[in-house]
């Protein structure tokens, strides 16, 4: 098994339930696995459906733009005008860059004529839900990986660091969120067992109306270059 696809929430996902095992943690080294198996994959990544469109992707906590270069040279290839959110690293503030990016890409889209596609890994996975949350009218899809949908640090290997009083605030702000506004435009959430950052439990869209969900194996560092994420944001991208 390499990859699993759901329609919705996936039968056996539990609610989730805190931090992912240590063990999980420990493996994350594994990421350089990942060079080899793209290379491998490589043939079956030039076939990659062709598309057309912008996209603006949108890195992780405490990650540079250049972090997720790899996929989007890989999408400009395809045929998408990727390019990245241009506010340069994450530094794990998603209040402030929701509200930084939400007219960047109202802008964006109204130079291209037609909504965005937002690519988000783990934390950008985050702010990209919350951006297609506030600005639906231009936003055309979400795809997220190795992202936590709702509760912030609660169910990611930081969590540890943070006050209880935080988590709890943080967890509730999400679930109003969600109760309150659901998002409107079609997301996938990828995820992976093997996530040693966050629980693949986190992962599991169980709000939005037009989620579906990927399952790969993959730790969470090297997500950024799993042929099986590119090859699943490749094909709902062309949908």
């Amino acid at each position: 098994m390499s990859v699993i696809e759901h329609g919705g929430v996936p039968p056996e996902a539990p609610p989730p339930a805190g931090p992912p095992p240590k063990a999980l943690l420990r493996g994350e080294l594994r990421f350089l696995r990942q060079y080899p198996r793209l290379v491998a994959r490589a043939p079956r990544l030039l076939r990659g459906p062709r598309g057309s469109g912008p996209v603006i992707d949108i890195p992780g906590w405490k990650s540079p733009e250049s972090a997720m270069l790899p996929l989007r040279s890989y999408l400009r290839f395809l045929g998408y005008d990727a390019r990245s959110w241009g506010l340069g690293w994450n530094q794990g503030r998603p209040h402030r860059d929701i509200a930084r990016l939400i007219p960047k890409v109202e802008r964006r889209a109204r130079l291209a004529g037609q909504p965005i596609v937002l690519i988000g890994w783990s934390l950008g996975g985050v702010i990209a839900r919350e951006v297609a949350r506030r600005a639906p009218h231009a936003v055309r899809r979400v795809v997220c990986y190795g992202s936590p949908i709702i509760g912030g640090p609660n169910y990611t290997a930081t969590a540890r660091r943070f006050d209880p009083a935080f988590l709890s605030r943080a967890l509730e702000e999400t679930l109003e969120n969600e109760r309150r506004r659901p998002i409107e435009v079609p997301l996938t959430s990828i995820y992976s067992r093997e996530d040693g950052i966050v629980s693949w439990t986190a992962c599991i869209d169980r709000y939005t109306p037009e989620a579906d969900h990927v399952e790969v194996r993959s730790t969470h560092i090297g997500m950024g270059l799993d042929p099986d994420v590119w090859l699943a944001i490749a094909e709902r991208l062309a949908r």
